[in-house]
Order: structure tokens, then sequence, then C-alpha cells
């Protein structure tokens, strides 16, 4: 495998500061602080504080507001609207991951790229599903490339989830089910059947829910566990979301002594990691394509040339290299979902936990 560097005909060459258009003097998910930014989505390893000018998705504008200050220089777009940038053409298309997820698709002079961001194929009601747009190279991530990974449909997914909050209920034990905060937590809130019980968000989940319920997206009635409504019973009864930070904190104690846990995560898929988690059940569920939907997305681009950000990058390039593409590799620092709710931009460099293995980072857990 090689590293590509930076040939003066590629739309996007590899910076210190993060991949770089240099026809149009930008940069993509940078991890270090440029003039301008187009930002693909709002995990906190794709979108930095401290940029002069941010270019996104109008759905992400919230919560980067949120996250990075609202004072922030932000530009939206919405899909599929081109704008002229120093004779780069940009646009932005939907990448199923979370709400306002982008490909970044640039052409100047016939010649396309696209910029994948973080994708996955299945669509799950709160996010616009994964667009293949047709290019001549494709920026790729590779979080889950590797031949194991195979995910659960949905109504599969939430066939067992629902099953596992209902035998809980019946025996009085409240149920928590550990998920990052943007994204993960919503697409669960989405599937699950309120008629249940009462659905408690944990504080940093709550507050991007109402993002998404303003947006037009469908979320169940939730409560925080401080709402008065909960009585003992109740609480007994309810599906907790929290975040993994959550796990082994004096917030879960409102609930009992007898609680059942399980945490949701691509990573499930792996023998031995709902152990090292410590919870009773892992549900195997991910916003990153599995190894079928990596091989189908980048089909889908008709691309020649296919570049990997993150992930099992070695394998995919192999892989691609064998299907006869021109594959090589892009060295970022992708792979930390932030999971925690930095509310001031200094907390730009806050605790990240993700869907980075979590055996690589094992005590990798956000306030």
């Amino acid at each position: 495998m090689t590293v590509r560097t930076t040939p003066a005909t590629d739309l996007i060459v590899a910076r210190p500061e993060g991949l770089y258009c240099p026809a149009g003097d930008f940069y993509i998910d940078p991890w270090r602080p440029v003039a301008r930014a187009v930002i693909t989505h709002a995990h906190s390893d794709h979108a930095r504080w401290g940029h002069g000018h941010y270019l996104a998705h109008a759905h992400s504008a919230a919560i980067l507001r949120r996250r990075l200050g609202q004072d922030i220089q932000l530009q939206t777009l919405r899909y599929g609207e081109i704008i002229d940038h120093h004779g780069v053409r940009l646009s932005l298309h939907p990448a199923g991951h979370v709400l306002g997820s982008s490909q970044v698709r640039l052409e100047v002079g016939g010649e396309v790229w696209v910029a994948s961001g973080d994708y996955k194929l299945e669509s799950d009601g709160t996010c616009p599903p994964f667009e293949a747009v047709r290019c001549h190279t494709f920026i790729t991530e590779s979080t889950f490339g590797l031949p194991i990974y195979r995910w659960p449909s949905q109504p599969e997914l939430f066939r067992d989830i629902n099953a596992w909050w209902q035998a809980n209920a019946a025996q009085g034990r409240a149920s928590v089910l550990y998920a990052y905060a943007l994204g993960k937590a919503q697409r669960l809130l989405h599937g699950v059947d309120p008629a249940i019980g009462p659905i408690v968000c944990h504080g940093a989940v709550e507050p991007l829910n109402a993002v998404y319920r303003d947006l037009g997206v469908r979320l169940p009635p939730t409560v925080m566990a401080t709402d008065a409504s909960l009585d003992r019973a109740s609480l007994s009864r309810s599906l907790v979301i929290a975040p993994p930070s959550a796990a082994r904190s004096t917030w879960l104690r409102r609930f009992g002594p007898d609680l059942a846990d399980a945490f949701a995560s691509g990573w499930m898929q792996l023998r031995g990691t709902r152990r090292r988690r410590g919870v009773d059940r892992g549900f195997v569920v991910s916003d990153h394509a599995d190894w079928p939907g990596l091989q189908t997305a980048i089909r889908a681009t008709g691309a020649e040339r296919v570049f990997v950000t993150h992930g099992s990058v070695p394998v995919m390039v192999r892989w691609l290299c064998e299907q006869g593409l021109q594959a090589q590799a892009f060295a970022t620092e992708y792979g930390h979902e932030d999971d925690s709710e930095p509310g001031a931009p200094s907390d730009a460099n806050p605790e990240a936990n993700s869907e980075a293995h979590p055996d690589a980072h094992p005590d990798a857990t956000p306030s």
C-alpha cells in the first residue's frame, strides 16, 4: 500500500492540516485550524473549532453552532445546491450517516472528485439516505472495512431491542442503552416502540433530540431523569438512552440497583467486546457502512481511483486493487467521534468516544 502525496493535478491532496483542495484553496474536515473548511458532518473528529470560515449542510448548522460557538462564520448549503468557488464547482450530497451528513462533490474542468466523510447505506428515517454520486475519484472511509462486519436489518435490530426492553420492564428493571449522543441515540429513539414504557434521555442526548425534532425528524416523547412525572414504577420500566460515559456513574443510581444495560455499536459484532464493556447485552448497530455497504457504495460511484481515509485501510486498499481500481491511502486523524456535548470553544478538544475500536481507546469515555 502506498500513501498518496500531492500531485499538482489532483483536486484533493493531503496536507498536515487535512485534506486540501488546491484549486479552491479550502480544506475538507481539517483537523488543524485553517482559513476555509468544508465540514461533512458535526461529529467532533470532522468538525473542529478554530477555522476562519465553515461551509456545511443547513441541517448541521444548529449542532455546529452549539458545539463550536454561536459566533462561528458559517455558510450553509442544501443538498444538490451548487456554488462556484475559485473555479471549483462544489455541492453537498446525502451521506446517510447523521443529520446533515454530506458527501462533498468537487468538479474542475470535467474532473469530478467526491469526499464521502462518514456514511452508511441503509436508510434509518432520521436523515436523508446515502446518495451514490458518480465521480472519477472517490475518497471513502473504512471504519468497518473487514468482511466480518455485516449489519442486521432495521426491522431485525428493533425487534431485538424492543423484546429486550419489554422483558426487562416485565421484571421491573430499567433498560439502559448506551449510545452516542449525536446520531446513534436519535436513530434508536426513532425505531423503538414507545408503547412499552417511558423513554428517559441523558442530558447529553436530550438537547440533540430537540435539534432533530426542530428539523422535522419524528422522535417519540422523551423526558429527563429529573422529570416530575416519573415515579419509581415508571423508572423501573423505562428505556434510558445515555452516552457510554454514563456507565458506572452516580447518575444511574436513580434507576435502581437491578437495572439491565446494553451497548449499541458496530463493535458488538466482535466476540468479547460486550464482556470488555461490562454490559448485559450488545446490539450490533452502526452509523457507518458495513463491509457489503462499503463495496456497494464504491462500485456505485463508478470511480477508477479510490482513496481510503481511516479504519481498516490496508485491507480495503488491497481489496480495491484486486478489483482493478487504483487504490491508495490518505493518512488522516478521523475516527474518534465526539460523544460529549462541549458548549464553548474552550472544549474544542474534549474527551472523545466513538466507534473507533473500544479496545484501542478503553478509557475514552466522554463527560
